[in-house]
């Protein structure tokens, strides 16, 4: 990384930053508990999708006492839709601890900061930056992106040794007076103009006469990433059990995928008609009506569910027998937190909300 000329990037970019950072609920009153609440939520998710859960979250967890005090099902409630649940869990453990060791306030240091669960060096480096003003990189995927075709680097940007070595570029141009800005204004370019699929707008970019990978053609295959391992595929059949005005839910196990949140009962395999009638009535349920919903797929890190689906009508004179929990359809809106993969089959659920 010596051979480039790093020091010139500083100015182009914290000019272009003033005219052009996009207006954030999360920037606009800056504080570290909401700084450290939107780069937890943005982690994987877009920034538009993320504005709504995090003017949701704020409102109902105003303070670090308030996240460390929320009851498990509301906090997963509030979570709802933003996937990765171990994130949040994550949150509120490091709440208590703050609670517990700095009187509800996130230490202004970044080794402090980053001993809490579930704040890693891009964390630590964006909460110690942005709100405390900390001379500390903040290297996410947008960062490792234009810094990789700044200086045409091909190296494998998932080596820790890349990351590494990016972090200590950076740390050597920070300017002291302006770290905030500029570590936003990394990310910012990544996130708007020197995006991850599709072209880059290098006619906008304040880098675009720096830029080697540009001069060299290198865009499309800059940056050079591992490829991940296939997938594993996983077939499943999941069913919307109701009566007349409730829902059958499960509590998934404290531990594994979507652990602890609330699910329609579902089971491995691709289930036939006469199957499901059988599942049901071993849940001591007595199915009146059955009916095949469209197939859906759901893709989470490592694995893909492929999952067939059917509604399922059940007598409501033989709930009561049954160790089954039924929700009523509106307390499912309201109270129940549901993965996201379910979100196909929740959808035939909608219009008996109301």
């Amino acid at each position: 990384m010596e051979s480039f000329h790093w020091e010139q990037l500083v100015e182009p970019l914290l000019t272009w930053y003033e005219g052009h950072a996009r207006v954030l609920p999360w920037r606009e009153q800056v504080t570290p508990y909401r700084v450290w609440v939107s780069e937890i939520m943005l982690q994987q998710t877009r920034t538009e999708a993320v504005k709504p859960y995090f003017e949701r979250f704020m409102a109902a967890l105003p303070t670090i006492q308030d996240l460390a005090e929320c009851e498990e099902d509301h906090l997963l409630k509030l979570w709802e839709g933003l996937g990765y649940y171990n994130r949040v869990r994550n949150m509120q453990a490091a709440a208590r601890r703050v609670v517990q060791e700095y009187e509800g306030e996130l230490p202004a240091d970044y080794e402090k900061l980053l001993s809490l669960p579930g704040i890693g060096p891009y964390s630590a480096g964006a909460i110690s930056s942005i709100a405390f003003g900390l001379p500390v990189p903040a290297v996410d995927g947008n960062v490792l992106r234009v810094i990789m075709r700044v200086s045409a680097d091909r190296r494998d940007i998932t080596k820790q040794s890349v990351r590494r070595d990016v972090e200590q570029m950076l740390r050597s141009i920070l300017p002291t007076d302006k770290v905030s800005s500029f570590n936003q204004a990394l990310m910012e370019l990544g996130a708007i103009l020197c995006v991850p699929n599709g072209e880059p707008l290098c006619n906008e970019c304040p880098w675009a006469y720096l830029c080697k990978a540009k001069q060299q053609a290198l865009l499309s295959t800059i940056p050079v990433k591992r490829k991940a391992a296939p997938r594993r595929i996983e077939k499943r059949t999941v069913l919307l059990i109701r009566d007349g005005e409730k829902v059958v839910l499960n509590k998934r196990p404290k531990s594994g995928l979507l652990a602890g949140l609330y699910e329609f009962p579902n089971m491995t395999g691709h289930l036939t008609s006469a199957e499901v009638l059988q599942a049901v009535r071993d849940m001591q349920l007595s199915p009146l009506y059955i009916e095949k919903l469209p197939e859906a797929k759901h893709i989470f890190s490592h694995v893909e569910w492929h999952m067939r689906g059917y509604l399922v009508q059940v007598d409501s004179l033989r709930i009561s027998e049954a160790q089954t929990l039924f929700v009523p359809f509106q307390k499912l809106e309201k109270d129940y937190a549901l993965p996201s993969a379910f979100e196909t089959y929740r959808q035939f659920l909608t219009g008996l909300c109301h």
